[in-house]
């Protein structure tokens, strides 16, 4: 599934570039030679992480850099942004074509990023305040407790309803340390404590209880669709603005693998994104929204951002370029196969699984039947070669530090040309690892939630047949340094 390109091309390309750098500071380029070598020889499996193609990793190297550009394309304030523009309208119209979406909004710098450019903007499109004006004046680390009190009241008391944290929600969705929390009153729905999943009933009965301003759809932990067009009837429902966060599975939507009520952009009043994970291009963020929201959202600078990265624009409008081609929706459908196939591995092997499966891109364990926290699990598989990230699951007794899970997703190694038979085979590996990890003791005698003890041979063992399968999909094949 990687994505053809000139690898004579791209390695005389990035050797010359490694040279330049090396000359100057010889540390960083030996960092960016040993992130290749570290990405080409391990088991990549964390669900936000992909590969961006040479094309667009080269794209980010460039004096678009170099540019200042705040404002709009048309509207700039600083003079001599004819290029800038002609890169941001790119990757506008390529966003907008690809989601079928009124308009684009490519300059968010991030997925939180994203996530406070839409707030703010349904702030201003449903209420007028000179409060508005006050905070953006005003540096978001200067605002107090008693600042916060003030803008909230200033603005209405408004609410926030989003997925919690331990259900799979993410901290941009309301959680109380984060700034969404501290913009709104919120409050959180969860899953069913039996199936995992969404019971639209009790989203519907706790909106109809807080009546928020902002009903948020998405997740970054939650492996099951969302109906979207049920979501909206509830938001409809109460007067609130739908707001989805689609940055895990964007790509789906692009790849045409969730279409109809699973598609966010045609039932969200804002959708937001980035623009990596499984969409596979640069790390950044964009917002989507319908055209009564367009003015307030291309406002995102200077409310909330700084001056756009022009240079990560342009990547932006080469990579969803590259989605725009047929073969993405065969790469999109792929990763979905292989997720429920590393799925079916990890199950019929006796791992737990919330949810019991997936119907996306990304598999959530419960590692507490090996008698392990997620922090045990995760260091233990990278000893083995395999990168996953501890989550927590529903109700976690371990907390969102040590947590009882461990996340992983199939974007970047479908992006390799894995295949079902292939994500098989890393589930009975990744069974291997668990399976031999032993908790140690604390110095007072109780079990560690952190340190632990690997079989001996195991991570060897699991190394030697991780490298046979990474050696039939090379990353990046014919791209050569030395």
């Amino acid at each position: 599934m990687t994505q053809p390109f000139d690898a004579t091309a791209a390695s005389a390309a990035y050797r010359n570039a490694l040279e330049v750098i090396g000359a100057v500071e010889p540390t960083i380029a030996g960092a960016i030679r040993a992130e290749l070598d570290d990405q080409r020889s391990s088991l990549k499996l964390i669900a936000s992480e992909n590969y961006a193609s040479p094309a667009t990793l080269l794209t980010m190297g460039n004096w678009l850099s170099d540019k200042y550009a705040e404002g709009t394309v048309g509207h700039r304030f600083y003079a001599g942004c004819q290029n800038v523009d002609t890169v941001e309208q790119a990757a506008a119209d390529h966003a907008k074509a690809l989601f079928d979406a009124p308009h684009a909004y490519v300059q968010p710098h991030s997925g939180i990023d994203a996530n406070l450019v839409a707030f703010w903007a349904i702030l201003a499109n449903r209420i007028e305040s000179p409060a508005l004006a006050q905070a953006s004046a005003k540096h978001v680390n200067d605002l107090s407790d008693e600042d916060w009190t003030t803008l909230r009241k200033a603005l209405g008391d408004q609410k926030m309803l989003g997925m919690s944290l331990d259900a799979g929600g993410h901290l941009t969705h309301g959680f109380r340390p984060n700034i969404s929390g501290k913009m709104f009153h919120q409050s959180s729905y969860g899953t069913d404590p039996e199936t995992g999943l969404l019971d639209y009933d009790k989203v519907a009965a706790t909106a109809r209880e807080f009546k928020p301003l902002i009903l948020i759809a998405g997740y970054s932990a939650y492996p099951r669709k969302i109906d979207f067009a049920k979501m909206r009837e509830i938001a409809d429902e109460v007067g609130a603005t739908l707001m989805v966060d689609m940055a895990h599975f964007a790509g789906l939507v692009a790849g045409k693998v969730f279409t109809g009520d699973f598609d966010p952009v045609p039932h969200a009043h804002v959708t937001t994104t980035t623009t990596h994970k499984s969409l596979r291009g640069p790390r950044g963020g964009m917002v989507l929204c319908q055209p009564e929201y367009a003015d307030a959202v291309d406002r995102g600078c200077p409310m909330v951002l700084g001056g756009p990265l022009s240079q990560v624009m342009a990547a932006k409008a080469v990579a969803l370029a590259e989605a725009r081609r047929p073969e993405f929706q065969t790469y999109a459908q792929a990763v979905a196969d292989n997720a429920v196939a590393l799925a079916e591995g990890l199950m019929k092997r006796g791992v737990k699984l919330v949810t019991d499966g997936t119907e996306n891109h990304l598999v959530l364990l419960d590692v507490s039947s090996y008698g392990i926290t997620g922090r045990q699990a995760e260091s233990a598989l990278l000893d083995a070669g395999i990168v996953t990230n501890r989550n927590a699951v529903p109700r976690d007794p371990n907390g969102a530090w040590y947590t009882s899970g461990v996340r992983i997703g199939t974007p970047a190694l479908t992006t390799r040309g894995f295949g079902v038979d292939e994500f098989d085979r890393v589930a009975e590996l990744m069974v291997d690892v668990l399976s031999s990890v032993t908790p140690t003791t604390t110095s007072a005698g109780a079990a560690s939630k952190a340190k632990y003890v690997l079989a001996d041979g195991v991570a060897d063992k699991t190394r030697a047949a991780s490298a046979e399968l990474l050696d039939k999909h090379p990353l990046y094949p014919g791209l050569d340094l030395n």
